[in-house]
């Protein structure tokens, strides 16, 4: 009896050792911008630069156009802009998530991938920012925050609102250098 209950035990252990996956920011779910929940597994084997958004805010105009031009550069197989608008600071991100998406795709062409307006920040920011923040240590402060995320989705770094996109380009590109060097190697 004791043998099947030790046997028992350490099947059980071992079922739930396989469950257990190691969490790192592709595991995360998220809703996008049109309302429909998404995993981030999606994004896993290419880097992410990951931006809180804003549409009303000073850093917008030079933001949009920076991440849109980098999407532009080396997205979207190897590379993603991952935008998730916050109203948090200054409630500069005010209107809908259909509103939101609408000025960003008219008014500065932003190709990449958008997400439902959330909280990024405080004991209401969603699991996949909390990662982040817990990761780096940095959590946001204001608009346009970015974390760089590998492809195997550990957090590489974070920067802050003034911080700009093209001071950051040079970390984003020996990310996605490095993915193309490996995947010509494979061949």
């Amino acid at each position: 009896m004791q043998q099947s209950f030790l046997s028992a035990a350490l099947l059980l252990l071992a079922f739930s050792a396989t469950q257990q996956k190691e969490t790192d920011f592709y595991t995360f779910k998220v809703v996008n911008i049109r309302g429909k929940l998404v995993s981030l597994e999606k994004y896993r084997g290419s880097v992410s630069l990951v931006v809180n958004v804003a549409s009303e805010c000073g850093y917008t105009d030079s933001h949009y156009k920076a991440l849109q031009q980098l999407q532009r550069d080396l997205g979207p197989y190897h590379f993603n802009v991952l935008a998730f608008p916050c109203n948090q600071f200054g409630q500069q991100e005010p209107d809908s998530n259909k509103e939101i998406e609408s000025f960003a795709r008219k008014t500065y062409g932003a190709s990449f991938p958008m997400f439902s307006k959330t909280a990024v920040s405080g004991a209401g920011a969603i699991p996949a920012f909390k990662y982040l923040i817990d990761s780096t240590g940095e959590e946001p402060t204001w608009n346009f925050w970015k974390y760089l995320v590998d492809p195997n989705g550990k957090v590489v770094k974070a920067w802050d609102s003034t911080v700009s996109v093209e001071e950051i380009r040079p970390y984003v590109t020996e990310l996605v250098r490095k993915i193309i060097l490996k995947k010509k190697d494979e061949l």
